[in-house]
């Protein structure tokens, strides 16, 4: 009787009863249009225009730069990387599938060295072209070594050379060689961290020059921002702030006080420099910070 209550009201409704649809079914539709939307973000997030173009990527020789030299060179792009470490470098290199070795530049070079930043970036601009993208990544830490440390000179030079100065050497050489090409889509992004929003208390260790020399960078990448613009150009400047990294760079001494610390791998790292760098015209992410799940410092 129910079943006939039911089949007399869905006749007087006039109303056409739809029939049951497997969820196997819906479920296949579901993905399917998923996978069509995914396709259309594709067509507005490309990296078509960076085909064949150059990137130099600063500390290449392991951790972050040599992931965002990988990823980059296997996205299209011509890319050189400088380190100190040349043994590196060709080790890169050979990792590398052939077609891709065939666009990576490996080049010694210190950043803290003004003269050698200036040689290179002419070197680029008279073999390759000159550089389109710039990533900053060189950096060093000598964590531990306190600003009221006696005898600590050479190290506290040696974090603002290669952390700040270094930079500002590459993204100057950079700049000046978009400009006199009359390249105007260029981008610069500079690794930053952390630690240079806050400043991590760590009971019994100190960050020393380190945490000073990212905040430097935070108010560099503004400062440089605003150049850019008073030269009227649509080059790019970001910094991207990641939490703990497992690189080599990670001090040993600090990673006793967090045996259980959650961390980045380079690739995350990677991951968001080509991000940013796949971003509309009109966009610039200025400040972009990743952290792991779970950090708590």
């Amino acid at each position: 009787m129910q079943v006939g209550r039911q089949k007399k009201s869905s006749c007087r409704s006039g109303r056409h009863r739809t029939p049951a649809v497997p969820f196997f079914f819906i479920s296949h539709y579901s993905r399917w249009k998923t996978k069509s939307k995914i396709k259309i973000i594709k067509k507005t997030t490309t990296m078509d225009r960076w085909l064949n173009r150059v990137a130099v990527v600063t500390g290449a020789s392991s951790g972050i730069g040599a992931a965002c030299c990988k990823d980059l060179v296997a996205k299209g792009l011509v890319v050189v990387g400088l380190a100190r470490r040349e043994e590196r470098l060709s080790q890169l290199k050979a990792s590398l599938p052939a077609d891709q070795a065939g666009r990576f530049h490996g080049r010694k070079c210190d950043v803290s060295q003004e003269q050698e930043v200036i040689d290179t970036f002419a070197w680029i601009d008279a073999t390759l072209g000159g550089a389109d993208v710039l990533v900053n990544n060189a950096g060093i830490v000598r964590a531990g070594v306190g600003i009221t440390k006696e005898g600590n000179a050479a190290d506290l030079r040696a974090i603002l050379d290669t952390n700040v100065l270094g930079v500002s050497w590459c993204t100057r050489e950079a700049f000046k060689s978009l400009q006199k090409r009359n390249v105007d889509d260029g981008h610069v992004l500079i690794v930053n961290s952390v630690a240079g929003h806050r400043v991590p208390n760590i009971p019994g260790f100190t960050m020393g020059m380190y945490s000073p020399s990212k905040h430097a960078i935070t108010a560099l990448t503004e400062v440089l921002r605003q150049e850019f613009q008073n030269s009227k150009t649509r080059t790019k400047i970001t910094s991207i702030s990641p939490g703990a990294v497992d690189t080599e760079i990670v001090d040993k001494e600090a990673l006793i006080h967090f045996p259980d610390l959650p961390m980045l791998r380079s690739e995350d790292v990677a991951d968001a420099v080509s991000y940013c760098i796949q971003t509309p015209p009109n966009v610039q992410i200025h400040e972009l910070i990743i952290k792991p799940i779970g950090e708590t410092i």
